[in-house]
C-alpha cells in the first residue's frame, strides 16, 4: 500500500511539475527584460566568438595615428596608429573569457560549500562556514589588488583566481542558509528516513529548490568578475599584453585620449561593459520574474486586472454605441444638414 501510494503522489509531482514547467517556459517568453538582456548577451558573445576571425592583427600599427572613426577604421585608432574597433574585437572575447571562467569558478565553490555544508551540519559546517566568514570580513578590493601586484602572468588564469577566490563567500552563506532551512522539511527527511544516499539527496531534492539562487549568483559574479578586472586593468595591475576593455582603458588614460579628445578610443570599452551588465542585470530580474513565486503572481494578478479593465472597458463602449442608435432611430435625423434642408423648405413654402 506504502509503494503504490508512492508511486501515485509521484506520477501527480510529475504531471505537475510538467504544467509548472510548461508555464515557466510560457512566463519565460512573455518576459520583455529577460528577452532583452538575451539578446544584449547573446550578440557581445557572437562579436567575442565570431569576430576575431574576421579581423587581422589587432597590435598592427599604421601611419594614421589618433584618426576619428571613418570608412577605413570605424572606431578611429589610437596614438600609434592601431585599429580600436579590432582591439574592441578581441577584448570582447578575452573579457568574456574572464568574466564567465571566473564566475562559474565563484559559483562551484560556494555551492559546495554553502550546500554541502549546510547539509552535513556538525563539525564539517562549523569549519566550512568559519571559511566563509573569514573569507567575508576581509575587505575583497583591498585584498585583489595586493594579490594582482605580486601575482602576474601572462595569461588570464592568475586574474581568474584572484576574482574567483575573494567573491565565493557571500553566495555560500546564502546557501548554506537556504540549505539549512529545506533539509528540515518533509521530503528531505523522508527520503532520510527511506536511506538515500547524502549525494543523492543534496543533488535530487536540495539542489533543485536552491537553483534560483545560483543562477542569480552566477550572473552577478559574471557582472563581478568583469568589473574588477576592468578595474585592476585601469590600475595597471593586469598584463598589458593581454587585450581587455579595462587594458583598453589603461592605455586610453595613459595617452591622454580625454584630454585630447579622442572619444573614440575610451568610449566603446567603458559602453560595452555598461551595456553587458545592464544585459546580464536584465536576465537576472528576468528569471528572478519567472522562478520567484511572489513575483510571478504579483504580475499574473496585474495581467488579470488589466484584461478585466479591458473588457469593462468594451462593454461600456458597447453599452456607449447601443445607447445611440436607440437615440437616432427614436428621434429621427437630427443632423445640421437635415435641419438646413427643412428650414429652407419652410421659407420656399411662404414665399
Amino acid at each position: 500500500m506504502t509503494t503504490a501510494a508512492t508511486a501515485a503522489a509521484t506520477a501527480a509531482t510529475t504531471d505537475g511539475g510538467a504544467r509548472f514547467g510548461s508555464g515557466r517556459l510560457a512566463t519565460l517568453f512573455r518576459s520583455r527584460r529577460l528577452l532583452i538582456g538575451l539578446g544584449i548577451v547573446l550578440f557581445f558573445v557572437l562579436l567575442g566568438a565570431v569576430g576575431p576571425l574576421f579581423i587581422g592583427n589587432a597590435n598592427a600599427f599604421s601611419n594614421t595615428q589618433l584618426a576619428a572613426p571613418s570608412a577605413s577604421h570605424w572606431l578611429g585608432t589610437t596614438q600609434i596608429g592601431q585599429d580600436v574597433f579590432s582591439q574592441l574585437v578581441v577584448s570582447t572575447r578575452t573579457s568574456l573569457e574572464i568574466g564567465a571562467a571566473a564566475g562559474l569558478l565563484a559559483t562551484v565553490v560556494s555551492v559546495v560549500i554553502g550546500i554541502f555544508g549546510g547539509y552535513l551540519g556538525g563539525w564539517a559546517d562549523e569549519f566550512l562556514s568559519l571559511i566563509s566568514n573569514v573569507v567575508l570580513v576581509i575587505p575583497a578590493l583591498p585584498l585583489i589588488i595586493v594579490i594582482s601586484a605580486y601575482v602576474k602572468g601572462s595569461s588570464i588564469l592568475p586574474t581568474i583566481a584572484i576574482i574567483a577566490f575573494t567573491s565565493w563567500a557571500a553566495s555560500a552563506r546564502v546557501l548554506r542558509a537556504q540549505t539549512l532551512s529545506i533539509r528540515e522539511r518533509d521530503y528531505v527527511l523522508a527520503s532520510r528516513v527511506s536511506g538515500e544516499r547524502a549525494w543523492r539527496i543534496v543533488l535530487v531534492e536540495i539542489l533543485p529548490n536552491v537553483l534560483p539562487i545560483i543562477i542569480s549568483q552566477f550572473i552577478f559574479g559574471v557582472i563581478f568578475a568583469i568589473l574588477t578586472q576592468a578595474g585592476l586593468a585601469f590600475l595597471g595591475l593586469e598584463d598589458p599584453s593581454i587585450l581587455t576593455w579595462g587594458n583598453m582603458l589603461y592605455f586610453a588614460q595613459n595617452d591622454q585620449a580625454l584630454s585630447s579628445g579622442a572619444w573614440w578610443w575610451f568610449v566603446p570599452p567603458g559602453l560595452c561593459i555598461a551595456v553587458l551588465g545592464a544585459g546580464l542585470a536584465m536576465i537576472n530580474f528576468g528569471l528572478d520574474e519567472v522562478l520567484n513565486p511572489r513575483l510571478r503572481t504579483v504580475r499574473t494578478k496585474k495581467s488579470d486586472a488589466r484584461k478585466s479593465g479591458a473588457k469593462k472597458s468594451d462593454a461600456r463602449k458597447s453599452d456607449a454605441r447601443k445607447a445611440a442608435g436607440l437615440t437616432d432611430g427614436g428621434t429621427g435625423d437630427t443632423s445640421p444638414t437635415s435641419t438646413t434642408s427643412e428650414t429652407g423648405d419652410t421659407a420656399e413654402a411662404q414665399r
